[in-house]
Order: C-alpha cells, then structure tokens, then sequence
C-alpha cells in the first residue's frame, strides 16, 4: 500500500495476473501482484531472476510480449485504469504519463540519430512545443541530468557518449514527457560502482524534484538500500513481502527476504562463506502448492505446503508468510481483518 496512506496512490497494481497460453497449456507467470506507489516515491521491486520482476514493469506499461497477456487484475494510473486500454492511446500514455529506463542504454537510443534530435521527437511527440523551445528542453534536460557543456554534446550521437552518460541520456528521455510515473528496469546493472552511486543519487533528486512516482526493480539490495523509500520483494511471480526499506532489510519477516539479506556480506562481519538459500528458483510448470517457497524454506511445516498465505500484517512489513505473528489487522484464523 502506499507509504502516506492520506491521500490515492499515484499507481495501483491489483492482483495482477500475467499469463502465456501455450499448446502444452497456461503457464501463470505473475499471480496476484498488488502494490501502490504514491507520488513521489521510489518503490524498489527485488528477487531473483525469474520472480516476475521486469514483467511486472513490462505490464505496467502495456510492453507484454506475445503471447503474454495480462489474464486480470487492473493496473491504475492516477485513478484512470490503463490495462484494458487499446494499443494506440496505452502508446499516448507511455512515455507522456509514464517514461521507461531500461539497463541497456544502447538498446533506447537510435545510433544513426543524435541525442538531441531523439529528445526533441520525443518532446514534441508528447509535449505542445514548437521545435525552438524542444530544443532548450532538451538542452536543459541534459543539464538537469549531469551530462557536462550540455549545448554542444546536444548535437552528440550515441557511441561518443561513455556507459555512464548513455544511461543519463536515457533518464533524460524518460523525463522528456513530464511523466507521472518512471518505470526503471535495471537502470545501474551494466554500470560500475562510483557511476551507479551517481546515476541512483539522480533519481533521487529528480523524483522528489519533478514529484514523479518511480517503479525501480533490481537484484541488487544495494542499489535498493539507497535509492528507495519501500521495496517489494518478489518471488515467483508473487510479492512475498512489502515494506520500509529498512524495515525490511534489518528486520525481514518472510524466510525468503532473511535469506536474501543473509547471502549480503557485510563490512563489519568477518565470515568465511555467505549464506545461501538452497535450491532455485521454480519454473513456470513446476510451481509447488501452497506458499512457493516452501520446498526451499528451512522453516516450512506441514500448512506451507498445502494453503497459499496471502499478504499479513508483520511488525513494519507485510509477508506473505504463515510464521508471520499474529497482529491486531489479523483475526485468530490467521487472515488480515
């Protein structure tokens, strides 16, 4: 749920469910993922690969590949639900209401075109500006976002721009539109360390600067530590736990995300071998019943592998997770009231 609770949720993600018909039958790659984001906030989606995390996004913003289909659930985007819209008016909305960074920046940018002629098509495709001010936008964009003499490297194509600049680049396309909402699948993976600190403390700034809401999803708890305000955590197309970052790094209450912060080394721990959580992710046709981490859960016990726990109230969190204590939300039976 949101993290302020007074007023709607900027994007509202309900018991989504993505599916891939096949001739062999339909295997159900997210399975009932809810979430909120509020305006102004960066909400971190993290698991393993596998758990649902960039088709998550790619739902979101209406890039399902076929045969991928969202099977139900809705998806609202200031109140307005966007799941069911038709491809044309979701191309409208994508890119004007919500801008995409993806890990690869090559992969955004068109190699035969400069950088500022993509910002300005992009500006004047979603924005009603006459090609002049397109082009102080784009020469601003590049400022806002870092990228130094931004009046000469607006005439810049994409090769002659480093790995770390690239990726500003693409923020600054993200941006291009005023979006509402940036979804960012990756953003710092392909990037050395000194130049992810740089790229997450961007986000950071621009998301509380334009007030955008951002969808930050990642493998590195790292990354989440430091750029966002909750985190989702995600395991075989389920959000297993929600909740303040902190809360959720220092005081996991799903087995899963306590094995994901123990396999983190540490600093100030002198070990000789991480943790590891044993097993692997599940495939798409081999789901286990009941909760779908329990044929890797040292914790499991005979209800885990027969009832799927929904989401319940912990201390800070919520987890989907039957060892979850009991809380005033939950009645006897285990269930949020």
């Amino acid at each position: 749920m949101s993290a302020s609770g007074a007023s709607a949720p900027l994007l509202e993600v309900r018991n989504l469910v993505v599916e891939f018909p096949g001739r062999r039958g339909t295997l159900r790659a997210l399975d009932g993922v809810s979430f909120d984001i509020a305006a102004g906030e960066i909400l971190g989606v993290v698991g393993e690969s596998g758990a649902g995390k960039s088709l998550t996004g790619a739902a979101i913003i209406g890039l399902l590949e076929p045969p991928g289909r969202i099977a139900s659930g809705e998806v609202r985007l200031g109140g307005q639900r966007i799941d069911q819209l038709p491809h044309a008016q979701m191309r409208k909305i994508r890119g004007r209401r919500i801008g995409a960074i993806f890990q690869d920046p090559l992969t955004s940018l068109d190699p035969l075109a400069t950088v500022g002629r993509q910002l300005i098509e992009t500006i004047r495709t979603h924005l009603p500006l006459d090609a002049r001010a397109a082009h102080a936008r784009a020469v601003e964009l590049l400022r806002e976002t870092g990228i130094p003499a931004p009046e000469a490297r607006v005439d810049h194509y994409p090769h002659q721009f480093s790995g770390g600049m690239r990726q500003r680049v693409v923020i600054a396309l993200a941006l291009a539109g005023k979006p509402e909402l940036i979804v960012a699948d990756e953003p710092t993976t392909a990037l050395d360390v000194s130049i992810q600190a740089q790229v997450i403390e961007l986000l950071r700034r621009l998301c509380k600067v334009h007030g955008a809401a951002v969808m930050l999803i990642t493998h590195d708890m790292g990354v989440i530590a430091e750029a966002c305000d909750r985190v989702a955590v995600m395991y075989a197309g389920r959000v297993v736990e929600i909740g303040p970052v902190r809360s959720v790094i220092h005081a996991p209450a799903h087995p899963y995300t306590a094995g994901l912060m123990a396999s983190i080394p540490a600093i100030d721990r002198d070990r000789e071998r991480l943790a590891q959580i044993d097993g692997a992710m599940p495939r798409l046709d081999a789901i286990a019943a009941g909760c779908p981490f329990h044929p890797r859960c040292p914790q499991a016990f005979d209800r885990c592998t027969t009832q799927r726990p929904e989401l319940l109230a912990a201390s800070a969190t919520r987890a989907a997770c039957w060892l979850v204590p009991a809380s005033p939300e939950r009645g006897a039976a285990g269930v949020v009231a």
